[in-house]
């Protein structure tokens, strides 16, 4: 049986996510497979004991930083995280190394950024052979070294052309670079839904017959969603709080014009979706694809707070008009407004986009795995697949 080990942590939770997704595919495709989904903080840290010291987990810091906009300084701090990680690369490296040597995968395949040279250079120490796969669930990587480790064997799985120019940029082989039609989605999102949305939208006390807005801001929601609320008054919109109770109260408790529909956590996110008519949130890479892929153009925002390795996000949005970039939420009435006024044109650019990259990448994972146990095969041309752009060329640096 074939062992595949999948890390991911918890930072944001859009790597839980994709790592969860990736494992539903492999075992509809390679159902001999066996798939493990490892939290690299359960390898490092298995005791707990930042936890007990700090109080907290250390991806709940972040997410309670997201949960209430503090973005500011992340971009300083992340070059702080990275200097730790070099720093004590040599205690990574040994405490990975004596995890693989006990657990002995036969594919290992990382869905998060800044630990992949410790998580390669571990496993060439321990199991040379073994193949290591970065899949990348940002649309570009935001060097140096937080996706791509030059001079490694490391294989990244790109999910846009500017990931791939990135790639090379960077000399990795070009046998070691991989494409595929988008970010991973959870494979339900591809499943046919038996949805009437006039009479689910009139179920939620809203006009079937009119545009609607879904505000979404990740599993914790923002407390920008109360200022989005109060400027679109006049706006019909879905409200999706997660678990944000004391944001869903505040929503509540407005008047609007219009109606708007506050939703608590729900694991039903892809249905709502598919009520709305366009989409306003941050511009993290899963939730944009999401509302993409459902034919929603996107409103989004990039500006100072703006984590670095969403930027690019922004710009795809724009390249490909598949919607329209604010510099600040105080910006969120006009554009809205401007959005309606060309929806129609918005909604065939985003029809465009057909992303599949959670069934593209079990098969690129496969061909990997097969190279990797047949060495005289190393020759043959880079696993790329291609169903449709998702992202036009663009220069290779960050």
């Amino acid at each position: 049986m074939t062992t595949v080990d999948l890390i991911y942590f918890n930072a944001g939770g859009g790597h839980r996510a994709a790592s969860a997704a990736l494992e539903a595919s492999i075992g509809q495709r390679h159902p001999r497979w066996k798939v493990r989904c490892i939290n690299l903080f359960d390898i490092l840290d298995p005791r707990g004991q930042f936890q007990r010291v700090t109080g907290m987990a250390p991806e709940a810091i972040y997410n309670t930083r997201l949960a209430k906009g503090w973005t500011a300084g992340l971009a300083q701090e992340l070059k702080l995280l990275q200097a730790m990680i070099r720093f004590g690369h040599t205690t990574l490296v040994q405490r990975l190394s004596a995890h693989w040597l006990a657990t002995e995968p036969d594919l290992v395949v990382s869905l998060i950024p800044n630990f992949n040279r410790a998580l390669h250079d571990s496993l060439a120490i321990s199991l040379p052979g073994v193949a290591f796969v970065t899949v990348l669930t940002d649309l570009a990587d935001h060097p140096p070294n937080f996706w791509m480790e030059p001079g490694t064997a490391q294989h990244v799985v790109c999910g846009c052309d500017r990931a791939v120019a990135q790639a090379r940029a960077a000399g990795i082989d070009a046998r070691q670079i991989h494409r595929t039609s988008g970010m991973i989605l959870r494979p339900d999102f591809y499943e046919a839904v038996d949805l009437d949305r006039n009479e689910e939208r009139a179920r939620l006390g809203l006009d079937p017959a009119r545009a609607t807005g879904i505000v979404l801001f990740g599993g914790h929601g923002s407390m920008a969603m109360l200022d989005i609320a109060q400027q679109l008054r006049d706006v019909q919109l879905i409200l999706l709080c997660g678990h944000n109770a004391v944001l869903a109260q505040k929503l509540r408790a407005l008047v609007p014009a219009a109606a708007h529909a506050v939703v608590e956590f729900t694991p039903q996110v892809r249905r709502y979706m598919q009520l709305g008519d366009f989409f306003i949130g941050k511009p993290g890479p899963g939730s944009l694809s999401e509302a993409v892929h459902l034919g929603l153009p996107v409103i989004t925002v990039r500006n100072a707070w703006t984590m670095p390795q969403e930027r690019y996000n922004t710009d795809w949005v724009k390249e490909q008009r598949l919607g329209m970039v604010v510099p600040s939420l105080r910006r969120i009435r006009p554009t809205v407004l401007a959005l309606l006024d060309e929806l129609p044109a918005f909604k065939a650019n985003v029809m465009r986009v057909d992303n599949r990259a959670v069934f593209e990448v079990p098969e690129i994972l496969a061909a990997i795995y097969g190279r990797a146990k047949a060495p005289a095969a190393a020759d043959a041309l880079p696993i790329s697949i291609t169903s449709a752009a998702t992202c036009e060329a663009a220069p290779s640096a960050a």
